[in-house]
């Protein structure tokens, strides 16, 4: 398996394909980073040469921040919105929606697994003496 910016990339498929295995770098990007290293992103993968998979590996870390540093600016931008108590900042540190999405249905996947609350006796049982 070749490494691609410190990732194993899949040898049996296309190289646009494959370079999508880091994070980071999407379709158009791929193909980019194809076109600048002057490789065909059809060829597979495992039919590079040494010389040719160093050329992806320079074009990527000459012109593309990904993997670890943009992971780490991601979460220094997250970190900042927090800081500056902004709205956005808010929703993060409550774990809810950023985007302005509804919570009272759905919004499971940022507000984790419901908790239910038990409902109120009706009102003829609390006043029975």
């Amino acid at each position: 398996m070749p490494r691609v910016a410190g990732v194993d990339i899949p040898s049996n498929k296309r190289l646009w394909i494959s370079l999508q295995y880091v994070f980071g770098i999407g379709d158009a990007t791929a193909k980019k980073i194809c076109e600048a290293a002057g490789v065909d992103h059809f060829r597979k993968t495992n039919d590079l040469t040494d010389e040719e998979l160093a050329r992806v590996n320079s074009t990527i870390d000459r012109d593309f921040l990904v993997e670890g540093g943009l992971r780490r600016q991601v979460q220094q931008n997250i970190q900042r919105l927090i800081h500056i108590n902004s709205y956005r900042g808010l929703r993060h540190r409550r774990g809810l929606p950023v985007r302005g999405q509804r919570t009272k249905t759905n919004a499971r996947t940022r507000k984790g697994p419901r908790k239910t609350v038990a409902g109120k006796k009706g009102v003829k049982e609390m006043h029975r003496g």
